[in-house]
């Protein structure tokens, strides 16, 4: 019996007779599951990475929206929805991992591929449809709107003043390093929040995570991935893609949707940052309360320094 029968039984009324296990995503697990009527998508959160329980905590909240959006507008066949349980609930649990279940796509991600032509103009249709919701969607948003908050930052500034005792030697080595830099991204994230805080938005339903890991091509080309969805500034989304070669031609799409629009400086510098910090602190939090072995410290040093060098 593999290790999923029970819970894919007992939550879903699924009985796999095939599971393999595919390319999974930065925060989770990915398996192919094959019952004899059908196949299946799971994703598996390991309770023991300090990220679950923030990628988990709004699936209730969500992934209704998300449904919702698949069947009610022009996102129908473009992205996908997790299954219900018998319960009715889109997760489900057992003391090691958070899961969610989904109808196998057909399809490849992208990944480090590039984008043809078409793509981008699917992609481009895809978050300008996105972008045409608001907080009159009739679901519950206040969970997921946007506060400019950076919950995060008391921690940081906390650990890279850290010394050597109380954190792993390679992470006080490379805030050692990297101080300076780091305090002044601090400094200026502080002041950024502060401003927008204050400031008036159109805000809109946002991915938040627009990378090619997160794109499918089957028939159509999907985005995966919705645990980031926020009511937010399109800014949310455009920080991903404006240093991308594409970007021209996205926008020529996405203007045809939104003629109005125009980029808010202060709010894509602030996502921009934000993400930077974020992904230092979470990079930074499998070093410090999750058991990496060798060689995935060597990579979490890896991406740290990426992440740390002005020049990216």
């Amino acid at each position: 019996m593999n290790p999923f029968t029970a819970i894919l039984q007992e939550a879903y009324g699924v009985h796999p007779v095939h599971v393999q296990s595919k390319q999974g995503g930065w925060a989770s697990l990915a398996f192919e599951i094959k019952a004899e009527d059908a196949a299946y998508f799971l994703k598996v959160y390991e309770k023991r990475r300090a990220s679950t329980p923030k990628l988990t905590a709004w699936i209730d909240q969500y992934a209704p929206i998300v449904e919702w959006l698949a069947y009610n507008s022009d996102l129908k066949g473009k992205i996908p929805v997790p299954l219900q349980t018998k319960e009715g609930k889109y997760q489900c649990e057992d003391t090691e991992n958070s899961y969610l279940l989904y109808p196998f796509i057909d399809g490849e991600t992208i990944g480090e591929q590039g984008l043809t032509k078409q793509q981008v103009s699917e992609f481009a249709h895809i978050i300008a449809a996105l972008h045409s919701f608001g907080k009159e969607i009739p679901f519950p948003t206040k969970a997921l709107k946007e506060d400019f908050d950076v919950p995060f930052l008391e921690e940081l500034e906390e650990v890279i003043h850290f010394n050597e005792k109380h954190i792993p030697g390679e992470l006080h080595a490379l805030f050692r390093e990297n101080r300076e830099k780091i305090a002044a991204w601090i400094s200026s994230i502080k002041e950024l929040s502060e401003k927008l805080k204050s400031a008036s938005f159109d805000m809109v339903l946002c991915h938040t995570d627009l990378h090619h890991w997160n794109l499918m091509q089957g028939e159509k080309l999907l985005l995966i991935d919705w645990e980031g969805l926020k009511l937010a500034p399109p800014e949310a989304d455009m920080m991903f893609l404006t240093e991308k070669p594409y970007w021209k031609q996205f926008m020529e799409v996405y203007l045809q949707h939104h003629e109005s629009y125009h980029i808010n400086q202060d709010a894509l510098a602030f996502y921009q940052l934000r993400r930077r910090l974020e992904d230092i602190w979470e990079f930074a939090e499998q070093l410090l309360y999750e058991e990496p072995d060798a060689q995935e410290k060597e990579e979490i040093i890896g991406y740290l320094r990426e992440l740390t060098d002005d020049t990216n």
